[in-house]
């Protein structure tokens, strides 16, 4: 009986075996090609997008509430989200191109709060502890998203996404936090720790 269930465990063994080594072959035969051009899946950018180049930025119309603005798709392939994100293979920031004139990101006290004291960048990854998008947080910091990005946002779990914060280098008073899931983003501003 007792070498019995050691032939069992010992055939049991050499299939798992065989089993994970034919896993491992077919991930590693999968076009490398398809899997950069992904969006989000655990991809960090290795840096924050460029200053846009000078364009018009869309305003509001005379009165109207920069919300007024009507929303642009960014589905710019298929199966890309409708939403900012950042394409895995070059790590082009798809929507981040509105420039510094951007009525929907103007604040009349920029950095109220203070400049995020934290690491930002490709080697910070936060982990959201609770909130939503008008005040959420992770490492003791807050951060409120911009009214304008709330859309952007409604997919995230605000108590365990991993995010990675960058400067945002045209919008005045906001950082971007981008959704490593996702492989979204939306502005963020800081409001203290």
């Amino acid at each position: 009986m007792k070498s019995s269930l050691i032939v069992t465990a010992a055939a049991l063994c050499v299939c798992a075996a065989a089993f994970a080594q034919r896993g491992a072959e077919e991930r590693s035969a999968a076009p490398q090609g398809a899997h950069a051009a992904a969006v989000g899946g655990g991809h960090i950018p290795a840096h924050g997008p460029p200053a846009a180049r000078p364009t018009r930025a869309p305003a509001p119309a005379r009165g109207a509430a920069p919300s007024a603005v009507p929303r642009r798709s960014y589905q710019d392939q298929q199966g890309h989200p409708d939403a900012p994100h950042v394409h895995g293979a070059g790590d082009r920031w798809v929507g981040h191109d509105s420039g510094r004139g951007d009525a929907n990101y103007r604040i009349e006290r920029p950095w109220e709060h203070g400049h995020f004291p934290g690491p930002r960048g490709a080697q910070h990854v936060w982990r959201l502890h609770g909130g939503r998008p008008d005040r959420f947080e992770f490492g003791g910091f807050f951060f409120s998203v911009a009214a304008f990005d709330y859309g952007y946002c409604a997919d995230w779990f605000w108590d365990s996404d991993d995010i990675v914060i960058y400067d945002d280098p045209d919008h005045v008073g906001w950082y971007l936090a981008y959704n490593v899931r996702l492989g979204t983003y939306v502005h963020v501003m800081y409001l203290g720790g």
